[in-house]
This record gives structure tokens, sequence and C-alpha cells, in this order.
């Protein structure tokens, strides 16, 4: 036994390996691993009684990849490369002894556990288990040779998008495609029938090892493959604009490697992979999207001291889409909710949108009719507050107005029981106002959902000045509870993802004013990384919704006797209102619109041109990104000087999960981080010179690059 490897030898000689790390949750590679995996192989080698071999987990799953701590401290391309050769020698000494080595996968098999697999002769996956290689979801790619044993395995066609897109495949999924041989109900099962196939295939051979191997509908060389390789990267292109070299380098590896022999391919792979691992990319996407998400997720932001709670039932008013979506993800997960709205139609109606999109799902094969129809009876529409009694949450989700807000506040907290924690779902309006309305603010929150509540993964928890750390905690359990990613952050007039979101869109509003061609801020935004142009955006939040919190703000800020900077870009949005233009809903705003239903494609309104005309002069596109970018994360460094952010794995998290921010800068503060606060101040500068005030560095940059400090928890 070794300290991650238990080894059992039965009597008909098979050997089960079972990997337990002890301390840790999931199974990772990591030291501590390869070291029992170098004893596991030298064991399947050398010792005569052992004549095959069964690799399972002692866990709920199989093996959750490589220990990204390690990865994430290489600071040399020569140290990546050599770590990835190490696992590569062991795992060629696994498939080449001579003797058969059997994988039991249940449960997550990703990145290096699914490498590890691979090297297997045979692999036998537990029903409900999932494989896949997410390693270019952090900038990297698989370094233990799944580039190159998965297309030999599935072919190149296949293999490319599993390689290139990351995504998970489940165990039917997998069996189709190749990458695992048999299914079984169980664990038990799949060890009984991965004993019985070492038994009945004593002498075994990968089939990239065979002499007369081929790869599965060709290799680099074959027409069809290399039509496929000649439009791949401007497909990859067409889609991340280059901005993610780790997608290149998988196709690289791929292409590559198929016109040499296997671990020829091996070293090509660890070249590859070794110039992921010392990316800035690489180095952003891993700090933000997983050490700082696991922090997240693991409750950095909630008050450590209040007891876990779970919401049995939920109220919502408002039964719009909005309301809705928070129905449909809360009775996903077994809540019972309270669907309410002013008239019983428009309360049905709101129950309806969990009906299609159930109904969709059937019709895909996911889920069955009984699961549907369970879902659906926790719903309840009604136009009664006296069915909100017993809700121990209820999240208020009407119109962006204070009167309508503070009537439904007050009406609902009239049924409610004391313990019952309320929430608003506004996205601009500040809480600690809002609940003047509240007899017991200490128990008012801000819930900011993002639409469409059933895909977009964050919820933004806002702390008005009563709010309690027991509320806070509260809130927090539920957007877990829900399945969605929590940030933190303390009340303010937009919070942090209205607010910095807001300066992305109207920057690119701006320079429609200015005469920039609208195709150009439109490219713009994509070539930044941003997954919609400015201006389609807009038309996607509606401008008449812009104009309405802007007229809003103007007139709090005017009660409050303070001053308020108007954005030049408002005024484009004004224009175009009056004249009827106010966004998709109306099917023209920015863009001309399709029909609900209709194939057809948005196109952008020529008549942008007649009232904003292009200048003979066009700005470069770099220096369109520039305003693009610096715009929202100096508004986020502005954010975190306020103190309305609460840590910086919040900002990063926030701009990537809330509004879109590219993610292979890791967040807009790490995208200050990675720039270095020095150079970002000088570029900020520059900007303010040519474009307004707006762009004056946030003090709190302006600090760092004084000191050399940097935006770290």
């Amino acid at each position: 036994m070794t300290e991650a490897i238990q080894f059992q030898l039965g009597g008909d000689g098979i050997l089960l390996a079972t990997i337990d790390l002890p301390g840790r949750p999931m199974n990772v590679l990591n030291g501590i691993t390869g070291a029992a995996i170098e004893t596991m192989v030298q064991r399947l080698e050398t010792d005569p009684e052992v004549l095959g071999l069964v690799i399972t987990s002692g866990k709920k799953d199989f093996l959750a990849g490589a220990d990204l701590e390690g990865i994430r401290d290489i600071t040399t391309a020569q140290e990546a490369f050599d770590l990835s050769m190490v696992m590569k020698r062991q795992l060629r000494r696994l498939e080449k002894c001579g003797k058969p080595a059997v994988a039991v996968i249940h449960g997550m098999c990703f990145g290096g556990g699914f490498e590890l697999t691979l090297a297997c002769h045979h692999r036998i996956a537990v029903t409900g288990a999932r494989l896949g290689t997410p390693e270019v979801k952090l900038g990297l790619l698989p370094g233990g040779g799944g580039t190159q044993r998965l297309p030999r395995l599935i072919g190149m066609q296949a293999a490319m998008p599993l390689l290139c897109e990351g995504g998970e495949v489940k165990a039917d999924k997998a069996l189709t495609l190749g990458m695992v041989h048999a299914l079984a109900p169980s664990r038990e099962a799949a060890i009984e029938q991965a004993r019985a196939w070492c038994l009945a295939n004593p002498k075994v051979q990968q089939p990239w090892d065979a002499p007369k191997f081929r790869y599965p509908g060709g290799d680099s060389r074959s027409p069809a493959v290399a039509q496929m390789l000649a439009i791949a990267p401007a497909m990859a292109a067409a889609k991340s604009w280059n901005n993610y070299p780790a997608i290149t380098h998988i196709m690289s590896c791929v292409f590559e490697g198929g016109l040499v022999d296997f671990d020829a391919a091996l070293l090509i792979e660890s070249r590859y992979f070794a110039a992921c691992v010392v990316s800035p990319e690489s180095k952003n996407m891993l700090n933000t999207l997983w050490f700082q998400l696991n922090a997240i997720k693991k409750g950095a932001s909630r008050p450590p001291a209040v007891p876990a709670s779970k919401v049995r039932k939920l109220g919502i008013l408002g039964a719009g889409m909005m309301g809705a979506g928070i129905a449909y993800v809360s009775a996903k997960v077994g809540i019972e909710c309270v669907l309410l709205d002013t008239t019983q139609e428009a309360a049905d109606k709101g129950k309806a949108y969990s009906q299609d999109l159930l109904d969709k799902a059937l019709k895909k094969g996911r889920g069955t009719a009984e699961q549907r129809d369970a879902l659906l009876a926790r719903i309840t529409p009604t136009t009664s507050y006296e069915a909100l009694a017993g809700c121990d949450l209820v999240i208020e989700a009407v119109f962006e107005d204070r009167a309508v807000k503070a009537d439904v506040t007050k009406k609902a907290e009239a049924v409610i029981g004391a313990g019952a924690v309320f929430a608003s779902n506004t996205s601009t309006l500040p809480i600690t106002g809002l609940a003047t309305a509240s007899a017991r603010p200490a128990s008012f929150i801000g819930l900011h959902f993002f639409s469409p509540v059933d895909k977009m993964p964050l919820v933004e928890i806002i702390v008005g000045k009563a709010t309690s750390p027991e509320t806070l905690a509260k809130g927090f359990d539920y957007v877990m509870q829900i399945g969605k990613t929590p940030i933190v952050v303390n009340d303010s007039r937009g919070f942090y993802t209205s607010r910095v979101f807001g300066t992305y869109v109207m920057e690119g509003i701006a320079m429609l004013a200015e005469g920039v061609h609208p195709r150009s801020i439109e490219v713009a935004g994509l070539q930044a990384g941003m997954p919609m142009p400015p201006l389609a955006l807009q038309d996607e939040v509606s401008l008449s919704l812009g104009l309405h919190v802007a007229d809003q703000t103007r007139k709090d800020l005017a009660a409050e006797g303070k001053p308020y900077a108007e954005h030049p870009g408002m005024a484009v949005v004004r224009q175009l209102c009056e004249i009827g233009r106010i966004g998709k809903k109306a099917g023209h705003g920015f863009y001309d619109w399709p029909a609900a239903g209709s194939k057809g494609e948005k196109t952008l309104w020529p008549g942008l041109a007649q009232l904003f005309p292009v200048a003979a002069q066009q700005p470069a596109q770099r220096e369109l990104i520039d305003r693009l970018m610096f715009a929202q994360a100096n508004e986020a460094a502005r954010c975190y000087g306020e103190g309305v952010l609460r840590s910086v794995a919040d900002g990063n998290i926030g701009s990537i999960f809330g509004w879109g921010f590219a993610p292979f800068h890791g967040g807009a503060l790490q995208f200050i981080n990675a720039m270095g606060a020095k150079r970002f101040v000088e570029r900020s500068r520059e900007l303010a010179a040519r474009y307004g005030a707006r762009f004056e560095p946030a003090a709190v940059v302006v600090a760092q690059a004084e000191t050399g400090r940097r935006f770290a928890d």
C-alpha cells in the first residue's frame, strides 16, 4: 500500500489498484499520486504474480485532473516540459509492459485522469460517468498524451472539438464515440468485467503501437483530414479572435503529431504544453477561473460563524422573464416556489416559461415527463400574498421603480415570518434606499440575477448598510443551493456589475457619436474578447431601460444634492429612443432585428450613417479596443477603491461571469495586474487626454503604480 493507491492482488492474479489520495475530497495528479503511479507501474512490470491491472478510485469520482497549484507555480518552459514528460514516461511503460491494464471509470474523469485511462488497454465506464479534456478552459492543453492518444483512438475529426472546446462527455456518448469500450451499471460490476477482460486478453498492445496502425478516418496527410485541418484554424479564429493560444497549440499538436511516430508526437505535445503553461493567458485564467473561483465557492465571501441554511419555500414577486427564471432554477433543485403577479394570467404565463424550457429539454432527450411534471408541481402561480406564508425567502423582481418595490415589500412582509429574508432583484437601485420601505432592514438584501436566469451562472449579492451577517449568509447559501456562483458586494448605485458593464456599452455608443464606423465598434468589442459587441448588447438590454436608469440616477443625485455627469454616449441613446428605436424588444435599435421566430439575421440600421456620419479618418482598432477595456477595468478599480468590491476574487469572477469580461484576461482587476499598474496609469492618462476625464486612472491604481503593489486578496 502507498499513500495514494491501495493495492489488492486477487487469487486470479489481477491487481486492483484503488486511487484514494488522503486528505483530499477528490483524487488529483500531484507528486504523491505520481509516486504511487510509479510504484503501480513498476509492480505491473516486475511482479510475476501480477497478470493484469485494474485501476479504479476509492472516492466518488475517478480523478479530477492535475493539481493546478503545481502548474501555477511553474515559471519556465523547461519546468513545464519536464513535468509533462515525467507522466508520459510512466504511461508509456504502463501501456508497453505487455500485461493488460483496464480503467474502471466512475463519476468525473477529466484532464490528467482521463489521460491515465487512455493509456490503459481497455476502459469501462460506469453509468453516469463523465469524461473529457477541459484544460483549454484554463488556457492549457492535455500534457499527458491526450492530444495524441485521443485522435488515434477516435479519429482527428471527432477528437478536435473535444480537445479545443473542453466539453464533458457522458458515458453513453463516450461509448458511441469510442472513448470507452464498455459500460457497466455499477463500480463493482465494472471491476468484475475488468478482471474478466484481463484474463481473456493476457497479451495486449495499444493500437498506435501496432506496426500497421492507421488513424480512424486518416492522418494529417489524408485529403479529408487535411481539408479539415486547413479550415479549422480559421473557424477557431472567427470564434476566439486568436485570444486563446491554447486552441492553436492543440491544433498544432494534433496536426504535427499526425505526421510522426507516437513517441515523437509526445515530445511535440510537451513543447506546446510548456508554451501554454508559461503564457500570460493561462496564468490569468488559472488564477481567476480556478483558484479565485474555488475560494468563492468554498465560502470566502460568506460570514463564517453563521450556521448553514437551506430555502424550502421561496416567494417570487413578479412573474416576468426574470421572476419566471428564478422560479425555474429554484424549483429545479427541489424548492417550493410561489410565483406571484398582479393577474392570474401573468402568473400563469410565468409558470409557462418553465414548462417551455422543460418541453424543449424533453424533445432533446434530457429528463423525463415525470421529472418535468414534478418540477412544475413545485411552482404555484398566484395573485394572493397570503400564499407567501411560510416562505424562508422572498425575492421581488418587479419593475425598476421605487414606489412599486416599496409597495410589494410591505405587502409581503405583512405575511412572511419573522425569520424570513426579503431580497430585491434590482440591477441598479441602492439596497439601503429600498430597505427604508422594510419594517426589518436587517433582513433585507439584494440578490441581482442576470438574464436569462437559467443560463447565466452569477448572482450578485448586495449588502445594504443594515443587512445583518445572518441575512448575508442565508442569501449566500441560497445562491449556492440553486447552483449559481455568488459574489458579495457592498451597496452602491449600480453596485458592481451594472455599474462597470455600463462603461463597456456606453463607450461603444460614444464612439458612434464621434464618427467611428459602427462595424468597427462592434468588431473591436469582439476582438477585445467580449462575448457580444457593445451596440448589439445595448439593444439586447434595451435602450429605453438604459435611459430610464440614467434619468432615475439624475433625479436621485439631485435630491441628494450631488452632481450628475452624464456619459457622452447617453445623448445617442436619447436620440434613438426619441424616434422609437428602443432595442431588440421593439425590433429596432442600433440594429434592425428579425421578427420573433424568424430565421433572419440582425443588421446594423442604415440610418445610423445619417444620424452619426462616419468620419473620414478612422482610429486604429487597437485604440478602440483599449477604450473598451480600459473603461471597464478602470471602473472596476474605482469600485475596489471605494469599498464596493469586498475582494479581488469577487471583482474578477463578477466581471467574467456577470457581463462576460474577456476571460483570457482573468477579470477586470487582473487585466490591470497583468499589464502592471504603472503602464496602466500611463495609458489611461493618454486616453483621458484624448477622450475625457472618465479615463483618468483610479486612485487605487495610481497608488499601486507608486508602491509596486497589485490587486490581491
